[in-house]
């Protein structure tokens, strides 16, 4: 899943940074209104999660701007105010849901996670597939026939950016920059590594291999060599 996390107490946006990126989550975030607004409405989101006092514009200013454009992305309003009608005057501008602060980061990731499967139920794909190896975003389970694989949180990263983009070659840069969040090459031999990982999980001991390295290109996740 894609998050975007606008909150201007640097503290509460690393924490909930860190949380979502070690729970395999894409993340971007905003400190302020004026660009979290700018981000929502220029890039796609599986939900948002935002603070209601920001600087420039808040967050209620931010839920009009996007509810009145039509832009339907699950929204959780984190807020220091929990007084009943301060819930209310969330919900009604067009919050999904509403943390009051202190909050655990394992109830924020709960409560995104009931956001995320009903946006799904109706036009977000839960599942991918490709051959007999299956994927449920939502209990985060990975299948292959049969057999169950576990995966650590990049490697399901990395493996739903291989499902998502199948039958089609995936560089280097795209994979830095998509599963590591990296803007520049590290230098390093740290994708081949996790490739190489993610194959021993994935294609060992089966007659079919389903991730292949395209030379001098990247790879590609396919039924077909």
């Amino acid at each position: 899943m894609r998050y975007l996390v606008v909150e201007d107490d640097e503290k509460v946006l690393r924490y909930v940074e860190k949380g979502l990126r070690e729970a395999g989550h894409q993340v971007d975030t905003a400190a302020n209104g004026k660009d979290g607004l700018f981000l929502a409405t220029s890039e796609t989101y599986d939900a948002l999660v935002m603070d209601w006092m920001l600087p420039d514009i808040d967050g209620i200013g931010i839920l009009h701007a996007l509810r009145a454009s039509g832009n339907a992305v699950p929204i959780l309003m984190l807020s220091a105010r929990g007084e009943v009608t301060d819930r209310v005057k969330g919900l009604r501008s067009g919050a999904d849901d509403y943390l009051v602060k202190p909050f655990a980061f394992e109830e924020l990731l709960a409560r995104l996670e009931v956001l995320t499967l009903r946006r799904g139920s109706a036009d977000t794909q839960t599942t991918l597939q490709c051959r007999d190896l299956h994927m449920d975003l939502l209990s985060r389970r990975v299948n292959r026939g049969d057999q169950s694989i576990d995966l650590n949180p990049r490697e399901f990263a990395l493996l739903e950016y291989l499902l998502r983009n199948q039958n089609q070659v995936v560089t280097r840069t795209m994979l830095l920059e998509n599963v590591w969040d990296y803007h520049f090459d590290p230098q390093t031999n740290i994708i081949d590594v996790h490739i190489s990982r993610l194959r021993q999980k994935i294609d060992k001991d089966h007659d079919h291999a389903l991730i292949h390295t395209v030379r001098g290109a990247g790879y590609r996740l396919s039924e077909s060599s």
